[in-house]
């Protein structure tokens, strides 16, 4: 940030577009990454964040939910009520940048219609940019249905990897950002802007075949364009992209990715699926960054992420926390990451993996419920 002592050194400037472009210049309008400063006092204006990454049960992924023809406000409406219900007030909701290239009038149109309904249950959504999870071959139009036993089996990445592997499709990329952005930049229904999810992700397990084979270089060179991209929109919500993986006990031993996300995040956000003690270390070790962290994911059962344990510990450090799935649905999250390699075809898990809610509205587990509720409307924690 500039200061008042070199303003004068740098001598008034004649015009206001002088002023302006002088501003611009030190990072004080926009280009800089939030100050630790501005970023706390954001979050202290906050209420803790709690929520789910959103999904309507009735769309299989980010295209049918947004799609015209298969966008659906009643089940949108009636599910957030439900979180609504045990304290919610986030939830983490991914876009796509196809959906802005079909039709961009219409898509800002159905975001506002989302952004209506969510405020009315006290909800303000973290919106998802990009994303380097599931299929990289994401197309428009009606989606395939869920494959029997297989967790996420429609989930789409964006960009797709033909898009992420030719340059002169970049131009269409940052109309999508600067498109969306601009367009809510000033928004208070919306609570920050999640530019890229799991960045270097190659989805071993799933879809490593089909990747592009130097898919985490292609995005590591795309990943500062996309911050700046949006930062040139002067969003007055904050931008982050989640760190998931690897060490993060000091700077110097983050890698070349967690940097740039670092670098660039205004606040802080990271994934954590273990278990509690594990939960608990990256939260100290985020910590040395002086800045709010949210955990835009969690929860995983069966491998000991679990309500119960993670949901008062976020609490206790002052850590929003954001859980995968919401309603059991399309997406079929309830089963766990192992049925890519064994589908859960003949009989379902004894533990729902993700989610929260039966698509009736009941709770997966009651105490889970009142867990939530207990801990988002000031309750002592669980002993």
């Amino acid at each position: 940030m500039i200061s008042h002592l070199k303003l004068r050194r740098l001598g008034r400037p004649r015009t206001l577009l002088s002023c302006a472009m002088l501003l611009c210049a030190s990072g004080l309008l926009f280009g800089q990454q939030w100050t630790e400063a501005r970023a706390n006092s954001w979050y202290s204006r906050q209420p803790w964040p709690v929520g789910a990454n959103f999904l309507p049960s009735t769309a299989i992924n980010q295209l049918e939910m947004w799609q015209a023809v298969t966008f659906d406000p009643k089940t949108i409406d009636r599910e957030l009520g439900w979180a609504q219900g045990i304290g919610m007030n986030t939830m983490r909701v991914f876009l796509h940048n196809l959906l802005w290239q079909q039709d961009p009038a219409g898509f800002k149109q159905r975001i506002d219609i989302f952004l209506n309904i969510a405020a009315r249950h006290h909800i303000r959504p973290i919106f998802v940019l990009f994303d380097s999870c599931w299929d990289p071959d994401p197309r428009l139009g009606p989606q395939h249905p869920p494959i029997p036993g297989v967790h996420n089996s429609g989930w789409v990445q964006s960009p797709g990897r033909a898009m992420l592997e030719n340059p002169a499709d970049y131009p269409e990329l940052k109309a999508y950002v600067q498109g969306v952005i601009g367009a809510f930049a000033n928004d208070p229904r919306i609570l920050a802007w999640d530019v890229w999810n799991e960045p270097d992700n190659t989805n071993i397990g799933s879809y490593n075949k089909e990747e592009a084979k130097n898919k985490v270089q292609l995005v590591l060179a795309l990943l500062p364009q996309v911050f700046a991209w949006a930062r040139a929109e002067n969003p007055s919500q904050p931008l982050t992209s989640g760190v998931w993986k690897g060490d993060w006990s000091s700077f110097d031993k983050l890698d070349a990715m967690e940097r740039v996300q670092i670098e660039n995040s205004d606040i802080i956000t990271f994934h954590n699926y273990g278990w509690p003690e594990d939960f608990q270390q990256r939260v100290e070790e985020l910590e040395q960054f002086h800045r709010p962290i949210i955990c835009t994911e969690y929860m995983a059962r069966g491998a000991g992420s679990i309500i119960d344990t993670i949901l008062p510990l976020a609490r206790k450090y002052h850590v929003g926390a954001v859980n995968w799935g919401l309603v059991a649905g399309k997406s079929q999250t309830y089963l766990p990451w192992d049925s890519w390699q064994h589908p859960y075809v003949l009989s379902q898990p004894l533990v729902w993996f993700h989610d929260l809610f039966y698509p009736n509205g009941l709770p997966y587990r009651p105490r889970e419920a009142e867990i939530i509720r207990d801990l988002t409307s000031g309750k002592p924690a669980p002993e």
